[in-house]
Parts: C-alpha cells; sequence; structure tokens
C-alpha cells in the first residue's frame, strides 16, 4: 500500500511539473533584452609608493625617508593612519653576499586618495623629497554595488518599454513578467590599466601647482532579458 502513495505522490508531482512547463512556453509571450550604462568618475585612488637607500646613494636610511614622507604627508592633509599601508619591505642581501656591499633597503606603500587634485599634490611633494618612484596601481568608484543595483532596475524598465513599443501596434498588451535573466551578472564595468607616473625632477618646484588630474572615466554596463506575457 505505502508503494502506490509513493507512486501516485511521484507521479502527481511529475504532472504538476509538466504542466507547468506546458503552460508556460505555451501562452504567447514577448522577450525583450535591454542595456543601459554609465560613467563614474573613480574616487578612490591607489598610489604605489616606493621609497630605496639607492636613490639617494644609501646616504639618507629608509626609516628617515619615511619620516619624512610621512611628515610631508600629513602636512598636506593626508590622514596616514588609514590611507597608507605598507606593501613590501625588501633588503638586497644578494648584492651584499657576493659584492660585500653595504645592504640597501627598500619599503613599498600603497596611499588612498580620493581626488585628482590630492594625487597631483602627494606626487609633487614626494617629488620635492627625491622620491620619485610613484605609480597610479589602480583607480574604483566607492558605490558601485549602488550603482550597479540601479542600472538593473533600469535595464528592467528599458526591457518593459522595448515590449511595449513592440506590442502595441499590434493591437495587443503586455502582462506581467514571467521570466528575467541578468545577462551582467553583478555589473560589467571597464578595468583600463593605468599609466605610471614616474617624475623626474620638477622645474621650479616652488611655483608649481598640482594640477586637478582627471581620471578616466569607468564605464558601468548591465544587461538584462525579460520575457513578459502578450495579451
Amino acid at each position: 500500500m505505502k508503494k502506490i502513495k509513493i507512486t501516485l505522490l511521484l507521479l502527481a508531482t511529475a504532472f504538476v511539473a509538466v504542466s507547468q512547463t506546458k503552460n508556460f512556453i505555451d501562452q504567447p509571450y514577448i522577450e525583450t533584452t535591454a542595456t543601459v550604462d554609465t560613467s563614474v568618475t573613480p574616487d578612490n585612488i591607489y598610489l604605489a609608493i616606493t621609497i630605496s637607500e639607492k636613490d639617494t646613494r644609501g646616504k639618507i636610511s629608509v626609516e628617515k625617508l619615511e619620516t619624512k614622507m610621512i611628515a610631508r604627508l600629513k602636512s598636506i592633509g593626508i590622514d596616514t593612519d588609514k590611507q597608507l599601508t605598507i606593501t613590501d619591505l625588501s633588503s638586497d642581501f644578494k648584492k651584499y653576499f657576493l659584492k660585500q656591499k653595504d645592504v640597501l633597503k627598500a619599503k613599498s606603500y600603497s596611499l588612498l586618495v580620493h581626488t585628482g587634485l590630492d594625487a597631483g599634490k602627494v606626487i609633487v611633494e614626494l617629488e620635492n623629497l627625491n622620491i620619485s618612484n610613484v605609480r597610479i596601481e589602480r583607480t574604483e568608484y566607492s558605490k558601485m554595488e549602488e550603482l550597479t543595483l540601479r542600472l538593473k532596475s533600469k535595464a528592467v524598465e528599458k526591457a518593459k518599454q522595448v515590449a511595449l513599443a513592440l506590442a502595441t501596434p499590434l493591437g495587443q498588451e503586455v502582462g506581467n513578467a514571467i521570466y528575467i535573466s541578468d545577462q551582467s551578472g553583478y555589473g560589467n564595468y571597464n578595468r583600463q590599466p593605468v599609466a605610471a607616473i614616474q617624475l623626474r625632477g620638477v622645474p621650479d618646484k616652488k611655483e608649481y601647482t598640482p594640477a586637478d588630474i582627471e581620471f578616466q572615466k569607468i564605464k558601468v554596463e548591465n544587461t538584462v532579458a525579460v520575457k513578459f506575457v502578450l495579451k
């Protein structure tokens, strides 16, 4: 008796699944795909900085260079406790053992700034300290998650508008959505490589005013496909 009940239950479940699939396929529907995009200015700019005793021919230690750098960054409003992190510390031990020379140390950092003007100020101030190994590591937009969700909503709205534009001339109405597919996952945005900035001397440093650097905007794109009931 139990076997019969189980068999009937399985048949009923299979029947419901087939019926749902059949209803979905048999009813008239219209499918549209819509893409929306926008461009935003990056507000997280990461600068890679390397200080090395080699740059001063061993006359100034990494520790002193670091102290000077931190003091100069603080003087232009940089919160070094939050915005500056150490990424690497190395010493030229290979040359020391092979040539019996003094060990020359180097230290690398990642500095976060939020505007092109701040990036320009940092680059110039470090150049004044003869720290010229500075490059733009990467740029980001801090509100990317919020922006992506807004674009997804706009893409669905656009898909509905396209469906209405196609159905209205036929004298038909667009009903509820029966299928939505996010074609772009969690947002699609370009990751352009950023050219390195290597400063090798700024003429007349005292009169130089750092420019408000305009970074390449980040293009964000989202695509959705939607099926609507066609009445």
